[in-house]
């Protein structure tokens, strides 16, 4: 298990599924965690569960991102890692996609995680001791093969993996250590597809028949990966693609 003691986190999203899972398992390894969700009631539960802080956020704001950073600075005096796991989907084909819907999912998903690397970047700069920190990103398996049904989501989380390399090599090419690193979940059972699931009786069954494995990921299984990335046990790990994804993108689609 990661040691994570005297390490502070933001973890976006954390209202539920990976988010709520990622939280819960960095403040099992001893980091000192600020959760923030645009769902103020369902994220404000969870860290009050677990004992953590929370603030409410609209990670597509550009100015709270500095207000959340320079919050979790001023609580823990530092900050060494960022989740960017708040995401959201259209449902939009390339053939019905209006402006609002891609605008939004692209606000969200790749601005969002963007604006929270610079921001990040700038609070792990000044850490005592020196810059350092380790910023993980949830991408996708869209952002491999993508989605029909979804242009915007899928184009966006195929960002998110290029967003990452960009990041990465910057901040290597400055010559700190700070780290930045894509995590691509599969078919996970999240409360988004338990919505779907609502709409499409089965969607669940179908969906977890798409991993050799032949089951849906359970979020905490993705946020060990991303409690590993976050670590100081993968030092030379930086611009990487981490698949948790059951063999999905293994498997060809034929059989």
């Amino acid at each position: 298990m990661p040691d994570l003691t005297g390490k502070v986190a933001i973890v976006t999203g954390c209202a539920s599924g990976i988010g709520a899972a990622t939280v819960r398992r960095l403040v099992a390894d001893g980091a000192q965690v600020l959760g923030t969700d645009i769902d103020a009631q369902g994220g404000a539960a969870l860290c009050q569960e677990i004992g953590t802080r929370f603030a409410q956020q609209d990670v597509s704001d550009e100015q709270r991102w500095d207000e959340v950073v320079a919050e979790a600075v001023e609580a823990f005096g530092r900050l060494d890692i960022l989740v960017n796991n708040a995401g959201k989907v259209s449902g939009r084909s390339i053939g019905d996609v209006d402006m609002a819907a891609w605008s939004q999912v692209i606000g969200v998903n790749l601005t969002g995680t963007m604006m929270g690397c610079r921001a990040a970047i700038r609070a792990m700069t000044k850490n005592p001791g020196g810059a350092s920190g380790a910023i993980v990103n949830i991408a996708s398996t869209t952002a491999i093969t993508p989605l029909p049904t979804d242009v915007g989501y899928s184009a966006s989380k195929a960002g998110v993996r290029a967003l990452t390399k960009s990041v990465a090599t910057w901040c290597a090419q400055q010559g700190n250590a700070i780290r930045c690193n894509t995590v691509i979940p599969g078919a996970t059972d999240t409360g988004i597809l338990a919505e779907a699931e609502k709409a499409t009786p089965g969607l669940k069954q179908v969906v977890a028949a798409t991993s050799p494995l032949k089951r849906l990921a359970d979020p905490a299984e993705t946020a060990a990966a991303i409690a590993f990335l976050a670590s100081d046990e993968c030092p030379y790990m930086t611009g990487a693609d981490m698949l948790v994804d059951g063999g999905m993108m293994s498997l060809h689609p034929g059989f």
